[in-house]
């Protein structure tokens, strides 16, 4: 067919349409020759057979083709692999980059201690007396440093108070889980030293957050305040007691964030008065060549101790010095004989008994009183019959020794425990001491402890006990904390009448204008007082030229608001005081300048004029001498 035809062909119209018969015939005969000449499909059973050899490239050919598609799909896996690994490594070192190594056990426990958080402790009046400032201490990674012996050379440079063989056998430890190890290298650095070991650039040496915990006062108050270790833990004194309320708890669950979260703990203290003491006590250890002393202030009406020094004391900023042992808390922490002033204790038992009143009278003469084979001598005797007030202030052993046994063993005993003198006394300082009392308590015991031998307590339980007999019979438990009187009395028990109360003030104002308590009847304070003095027990035997002296005065007498307490261990005779060296001539001369000195600061008013019936229950019984204790 020609070219022309196929044109012709598909140039049909592709619709139906209308076409002449003559026409349709032509083009039918087109169709049919265009068919015959088109090629025509060779059956495949038609073809020869391909070559063997060709079907095995063909075959090769399509294993490659699957391996190259399977290959494609192992190196996506394996870049996918490679991918999270070197993500995971990235992001590690970018997060060790940021925050470091995680930390060990040892590393955490650390940084707990060094952040731990402690209230301030302030006086009654609000001055600081114990808080924190912020510091850093350095530590060290042992398996993180690579040169020891370098380590150590610069680290002792920089900080010469180091130890160089302490530190290197620390570095040489691998404490901890993560093989680093965790040692302290120094703790609270200065600024100064902190920017010198920074400069050393050492690996593995690293700083943490720190508190001090400091003393602006120094050796004021030391063994009320006590101190704390180099991790913020109270070791003595309100520091421990701090602890035993719960802030260790605290801190160690995270719930202290700043020290302003922390009430200040405030002390019944005043700073005033406790610089004026240890003033005082400094003075007569040193005047009388005492070995020891101890001196306090005790409001009777709410057993706040408002002042409490001993000597030899210890800076709490320095505490190492406290580990001697001379350095103990005397007040509440020594037991001792009390001499004199337990008489006191027995005056108050016999009133109290209703067996004896202030008018009562004992038999001295012979100035011996013969128990079995003891014999009980008089000190200062008088050689007479002697009134009860003049007992006290004669200082006679045989007419306390007579009451004593008036009212009987089982009663001293009662009483002498109703007192709390027989129990240890529990305060806020952790540190205390039981009394030492007879195991087999007869009746040569109960002579003897009617005057202050035979046993020992702390000066802090006696004091306590005085209080009670001056303020109207309540046993208020001394306290460190600043409290209210309605506190106290709602807490204290009810142990005298106020009657004995009063005849005993009577008796101890008396004793400071005709007795042994002269030297503290501080003109226009209205002092009253007992001495006692006690010969020390050394290897079992009471030694007599060495002595423990005692002084309590309490003021006003006509309404008692602070009692004062002096203690001296062994202090010596001078050429003003004769050669005695008995209570009068130290402790209580000591007691005077305290009563002096510190009755302004505390507010205790002078009283110019007499007070008017100081002792109105001792005019109605016409006590020996009532009439005479008006006046300064």
């Amino acid at each position: 067919m020609s070219e022309d035809t196929d044109q012709m062909l598909d140039a049909a119209p592709a619709t139906e349409t209308e076409v002449p018969e003559h026409e349709a015939a032509l083009l039918e005969a087109a169709a049919l020759a265009h068919a015959a000449m088109a090629p025509r499909p060779i059956p495949e059973e038609a073809l020869p057979p391909e070559p063997r050899a060709d079907r095995a490239k063909a075959f090769l050919r399509s294993m490659f083709r699957l391996a190259i598609e399977r290959s494609h799909m192992r190196v996506a896996l394996v870049g996918l692999v490679f991918v999270g690994v070197f993500g995971t490594i990235s992001a590690k070192l970018l997060a060790m980059a940021i925050f470091g190594d995680p930390p060990s056990q040892e590393h955490r426990v650390a940084a707990a201690s060094s952040t731990a958080f402690r209230p301030d402790i302030v006086d009654r009046n609000g001055e600081i007396l114990a808080t924190d400032i912020r510091t850093v201490s350095v530590f060290a990674e042992p398996g993180n440093i690579y040169d020891k012996d370098e380590a150590v050379e610069l680290l002792t440079a920089v900080l010469p108070e180091l130890n160089a063989s302490e530190l290197r056998a620390k570095l040489s430890s691998r404490k901890g889980r993560s093989g680093a190890g965790f040692v302290w290298v120094k703790r609270e650095l200065t600024p100064k030293q902190q920017a010198e070991v920074h400069r050393l650039g050492i690996p593995g040496i690293g700083f943490l957050p720190d508190h001090k915990r400091v003393y602006p006062n120094g050796v004021a108050a030391a063994h009320i305040l006590g101190a704390t270790n180099l991790d913020g833990i109270g070791i003595a004194g309100i520091e421990k007691y701090i602890d035993s309320t719960g802030i260790q708890a605290l801190n160690s669950f995270g719930l202290i964030n700043k020290q302003a979260d922390l009430k200040p703990v405030q002390l019944s203290i005043d700073l005033r008065a406790q610089f004026a003491v240890r003033d005082e006590l400094a003075w007569g250890i040193d005047h009388f060549k005492a070995k020891a002393g101890a001196s306090m202030i005790l409001d009777v009406k709410t057993g706040e101790v408002i002042a409490l020094v001993s000597m030899p004391d210890f800076d709490p900023n320095d505490p190492k010095d406290a580990l001697s042992p001379d350095r103990i808390n005397r007040m509440n922490v020594g037991v001792y004989e009390m001499g004199s002033t337990f008489k006191a204790m027995t005056l108050a038992m016999a009133l109290e008994s209703g067996k004896y009143n202030v008018n009562s009278t004992f038999d001295t003469r012979g100035g011996v009183l013969n128990w079995g084979r003891q014999k009980i001598h008089e000190y200062h005797g008088t050689n007479r019959v002697i009134t009860m007030p003049e007992v006290f202030t004669h200082s006679s052993n045989i007419g306390s020794a007579k009451m004593a046994l008036g009212v009987g063993v089982p009663g001293h005993k009662a009483f002498l425990r109703k007192m709390g003198l027989l129990d240890r006394l529990r305060t806020e300082l952790p540190e205390s001491a039981a009394p030492i009392v007879p195991s087999r308590w007869s009746e040569i015991n109960t002579i003897t402890i009617a005057f202050g031998h035979g046993i020992a307590v702390a000066p802090i339980q006696a004091a306590m006990a005085v209080g009670a007999i001056v303020n109207g019979g309540d046993l208020i438990t001394p306290t460190f904390l600043k409290t209210t009187q309605d506190d106290a009395k709602a807490k204290a028990a009810h142990v005298l009448s106020a009657q004995t109360s009063e005849a005993m003030r009577y008796i101890m104002r008396l004793n400071a204008t005709e007795g042994s308590a002269k030297k503290a009847a501080i003109p226009y304070y209205f002092v009253g007082g007992k001495t006692g003095t006690a010969e020390k027990v050394i290897g079992g035997r009471y030694i007599h030229n060495r002595l423990f002296t005692t002084f309590m005065a309490a003021a006003p007498m006509n309404d008692p608001k602070y009692l004062f307490v002096t203690i001296m261990d062994e202090p010596q005779g001078l050429p003003e005081s004769g050669g005695y060296a008995t209570a009068a001539w130290n402790s209580g001369v000591v007691t005077g300048k305290v009563i002096e000195r510190v009755a302004p600061i505390l507010g205790l008013p002078p009283q110019f004029e007499p007070p008017v019936r100081p002792f109105p229950q001792m005019v109605k019984l016409n006590a020996y001498h009532v009439n005479q204790l008006g006046g300064p």
